[in-house]
């Protein structure tokens, strides 16, 4: 089944030198935007982390440092990544946990704008989760019947979301062929400001710590009571959007 739009998608997948979201770096972005139409564009880039890449994530994904040594840098290609997105929402494979917050993290660190609150997102591996609980390469065999031919390459790895995600709509009724719907089902968990989850919502939308010594507690209790924590948080190993949005709950306590 055909994934219903109203406005473009983007799915891609990145390759990158770790899992730490505000340390580590893209190495390679594989994008294919698809528009209302139908109509579908790709965009695979290489790039130059300019930090080295540990070798035995090397060997995971298959890209190493002569590989990129040549390869331009996110802040050569960031303005070019953020106009070929344009205004599309967003979708990947664990994309909601890695993929979009080290994304942004790039973004943030290129001085480039990219406005995540007007997107929705979709992430593939969520709904599997739901609906099989499984990892990409199986939900790949059991809802498309086909092997991932050079799995862990951003391209592939993409290319196979997306026939994953338009066979879910295939196989389960209950699942609305919509991008509302999708993104807020493949949400999983408590609901969290954050794409690092370091800020949950309660039950009435407050900001509420979902880490450490203040966990469960409302941030704005805790920066009143405790205001050289905001300090901390900023000079500590968080995301740069975590850290935008605890600034802007900070800030409010301020006026």
């Amino acid at each position: 089944m055909k994934l219903q739009l109203q406005k473009p998608i983007v799915f891609f997948d990145l390759e990158a030198t770790g899992l730490n979201i505000a340390k580590d770096r893209i190495v390679e972005t594989g994008i294919i935007k698809v528009y209302p139409s139908g109509e579908k564009e790709s965009y695979v880039k290489r790039i130059n982390p300019t930090i080295p890449i540990p070798v035995e994530v090397s060997e995971i994904h298959g890209i190493y440092d002569i590989d990129i040594i040549n390869a331009p840098t996110f802040k050569d290609l960031g303005e070019e990544i953020a106009n070929f997105i344009g205004n599309a929402d967003l979708a990947g494979y664990n994309s909601n946990r890695f993929d979009i917050p080290l994304l942004l993290e790039e973004f943030y660190r290129a001085g480039i704008d990219f406005d995540i609150d007007a997107r929705k997102t979709v992430d593939v591996q969520n709904i599997f989760y739901k609906m099989e609980q499984r990892t990409l390469s199986a939900a790949y065999k059991f809802y498309c019947e086909k092997e991932i031919e050079n799995a862990h390459s951003a391209e592939a790895d993409i290319t196979a979301t997306l026939e994953v995600l338009e066979a879910q709509l295939d196989r389960y009724d209950e699942l609305e062929n919509n991008i509302d719907f999708l993104s807020e089902f493949s949400t999983m968990g408590n609901k969290t400001l954050d794409f690092a989850q370091r800020i949950a919502l309660d039950e009435n939308e407050n900001p509420v710590i979902n880490f450490g010594k203040h966990k469960g507690k409302l941030v704005t209790e805790v920066f009143k009571q405790e205001p050289g924590y905001y300090g901390w948080i900023m000079n500590a190993d968080f995301s740069f959007e975590t850290k935008k949005h605890f600034t802007k709950i900070w800030k409010t306590l301020k006026k």
